[in-house]
């Protein structure tokens, strides 16, 4: 009995090596197998695994750009209560009015296209997690996040709440902070970008529709001056306030403080208006078609990147941090959020210093 617990692992993997041998040689027997068919099996063998070996290898980045890939493919596999479990140990800020989670990427807020996963349908379950489970507790959104972006999200524990936070959001009294890697340098370094933003259909092989510029004004034709447009009635206002923090080898790291919130503003001012898309952001890279975002030599060298893998690369556009102002004399309510390690990843090959704590 103690010799039967002391056999190896080892000795188990060549005993059914062995076994396996033994019944493909009793199988080619009966099957009839001549001595041609067996060498060119054994030829195709030894040529799959000179393959392997001659294989090349995967850059460090394409590993995590896989393993980002894979996450996100896990997150809308599991069950929605592992997943409200999970936004609970994200948590950031708590009160009796409001919380604040750590939004994780590539899970959208509303179930659409048939995701399986959403932050809502965690809702109810996080709610009780947070109340001590107490039957009824509820959570309500106060504003939104795009499925691919990351960070602070606030939650209301109240619809007078949420409807507080967002009457506060509409009147611009709330201090949103976002962070994002850009493809191009803004210029000028710092500004604000004042252009309305409309809902266009892009015609073409695959038509679609995207949020664009509706500009106020345009160039006169003498070419020494701009002269005001009628504005179309679907058009929305959408003010964004940047300030480029570092850049390097062809990119930025840029702040952008949204003072309305207009769908996919942010996105859309920095590839239109500042010609200077979002790292990783394939919807407003190109304007006419929906393809995979193309990126200059340089950048795909820093990134470890062939420009057939940058598909895989995930938007580089986080909420960094939001400050609530109180009433009553009380100090604000500032949240702020870590960056995702894909973010700092992205950073460090970029060698764009990643910003102080906050």
């Amino acid at each position: 009995m103690r010799h039967a617990r002391e056999v190896s692992y080892t000795m188990l993997v060549r005993a059914y090596a062995t076994a396996s041998k033994t019944e493909t040689v009793a199988s080619n027997r009966k099957t009839g197998l001549k001595a041609a068919d067996i060498a060119n099996r054994l030829r195709s063998e030894k040529e799959k695994r000179t393959d392997d070996k001659n294989e090349v290898p995967v850059s460090p980045l394409q590993n995590r750009v896989n393993e980002l890939k894979q996450f996100t493919l896990q997150l809308q596999s599991i069950h929605p209560s592992v997943l409200a479990k999970a936004l609970y140990r994200s948590m950031l800020y708590e009160d009796q009015n409001i919380i604040a989670i750590n939004k994780p990427y590539g899970v959208p807020l509303h179930n659409v296209d048939g995701i399986r996963n959403c932050i809502a349908g965690c809702l109810p379950l996080l709610a009780k997690i947070t109340d001590g489970m107490q039957a009824g507790s509820q959570l309500h959104f106060c504003h939104s996040l795009e499925k691919e972006s990351t960070g602070v999200l606030i939650l209301a524990k109240t619809e007078k709440a949420a409807e507080h936070v967002q009457t506060l959001i509409r009147s611009h009294k709330v201090e949103r902070t976002f962070l994002a890697v850009t493809v191009g340098v803004p210029v000028p370094s710092e500004g604000v970008i004042d252009i309305p933003i409309i809902e266009k259909e892009v015609m073409g092989p695959q038509p679609h529709f995207k949020m664009g510029l509706s500009p106020l004004f345009k160039v006169n034709d003498e070419g020494d001056g701009v002269t005001r447009v009628r504005a179309n009635r679907q058009t929305q206002n959408a003010v964004t306030q940047y300030r480029v923090l570092d850049s390097t080898s062809g990119c930025s790291l840029v702040e952008l403080q949204p003072v309305t919130g207009v769908k996919n503003q942010l996105r859309v001012h920095m590839a239109l208006a500042l010609t200077c898309p979002i790292l990783g952001d394939h919807k407003y890279a190109h304007w006419n078609k929906l393809a995979p975002q193309k990126l200059p030599e340089g950048t795909l060298r820093r990134l470890g990147l062939v420009q057939s893998k940058t598909r895989y690369l995930p938007l580089h556009l986080h909420s960094r941090r939001i400050v609530l102002p109180r009433v009553k004399g009380q100090g604000d309510i500032t949240v702020s959020c870590p960056l995702p390690k894909y973010f700092t990843n992205a950073l460090k090959r970029l060698q764009i210093p990643l910003p102080g704590k906050e």
